[in-house]
């Protein structure tokens, strides 16, 4: 793992994510895997991939598809029917506890890989296999894979319900990346200032986009081991709200919830820190706005990079922090 690399892989992202657009709109990754004749998805995966599948799959309920995400660590993985088809994702290709779960549904259900690494152990294991096109995340974080593997989720959601076209919300996610990179000089700092504090940061987010805020905490874990949580806006109230009586409690809102008033007038009477990002919030310190921002997919696909950018600026501060692994940690 590296600092300057992880930065130089979030820098990366614009070009990325219109180089996945331009492969999504002369071809369908997902039309040979059989999920539009799925009635039973079962989303596998770790970290970053288990965030960005449980918004996946909570999006599809909603729609009427009987789709679960589950940690491939899990001793109780659903049992597989007659429809099944199972989606794993590893971005290295190489999770142990994702490949072992692979292992318990190879024969019983088709497995469909989606993953970074076409020659992978996953690739090899899957009936199917669905590349990201991220290109190498030299850094050793997974920031560009986990971009694309939610861009990449839409897409099968798009495949499966039906809806207009992705890729204009793609094009826009690559703008609303490179207008954050853009303007770094104007909101990283005072961003970093308000967020972190001597007891943590709390990323909190509505649940249609709760992947970002579990995505922002693990960031600050990983590159430059700060304590940093994730919860869901409406949750927060009954979870994390006693924090706020006892320490120097720092909040980065991702904005969009109907939520939000309770959580706010908590944050007021105990004079914490707010920080927004993604719209106007009453009494935030700070707010970080950026192009297409007002679409909720580009929030999806997008606003995680704020704080990738602030763990590496801290990051890049601080190395010492940091352990450096003889092997990739990513999945």
């Amino acid at each position: 793992m590296n600092p300057e690399k992880f930065l130089s892989d979030l820098e990366a992202k614009p070009e990325a994510l219109a180089g996945l657009a331009a492969t999504l709109t002369s071809s369908d990754p997902w039309r040979e895997t059989g999920v539009v004749d799925s009635s039973h998805l079962v989303f596998l995966g770790m970290g970053s991939s288990h965030y960005a599948n449980s918004v996946a799959a909570a999006r599809l309920r909603e729609a009427g598809v009987d789709a679960v995400a589950e940690l491939a660590s899990s001793d109780l993985l659903p049992r597989p029917r007659k429809s099944t088809i199972v989606v794993a994702v590893s971005a290295s290709g190489g999770s142990k506890e994702t490949l072992a779960a692979v292992e318990r549904y190879r024969g019983k259900a088709p497995v469909v890989a989606v993953t970074n690494n076409e020659d992978s152990e996953i690739a090899r294991l899957a009936r199917h296999t669905v590349l990201m096109h991220a290109g190498e995340e030299t850094g050793g974080v997974a920031c560009r894979t986990f971009q694309h593997t939610i861009a990449l989720n839409l897409a099968l959601e798009q495949r499966i319900v039906g809806g207009s076209s992705l890729i204009p919300t793609i094009a826009k996610a690559a703008e609303a990346s490179g207008d954050l990179l853009d303007r770094r000089p104007e909101w990283l700092g005072e961003f970093v200032d308000a967020a972190l504090g001597p007891h943590g940061t709390a990323f909190v987010a509505p649940n249609r986009r709760l992947s970002s805020a579990h995505q922002a905490a693990l960031m600050l874990r990983e590159g430059p081991r700060r304590p940093a949580v994730g919860c869901e806006t409406g949750d927060w109230s009954h979870v994390d709200v006693y924090l706020t009586k006892t320490t120097d409690y720092r909040m980065v809102l991702f904005e969009g919830s109907r939520w939000e008033p309770e959580l706010l007038s908590w944050v007021r009477e105990r004079g914490s820190t707010l920080v927004a990002v993604g719209g106007q919030v009453a009494d935030a310190r700070f707010t970080v706005r950026y192009r297409g921002d007002d679409d909720d997919d580009v929030r999806l696909l997008s606003e995680v990079l704020v704080a990738e950018l602030a763990a590496a600026e801290l990051w890049r501060q601080t190395p010492e922090t940091a352990q450096v692994p003889t092997t990739p940690m990513w999945t």
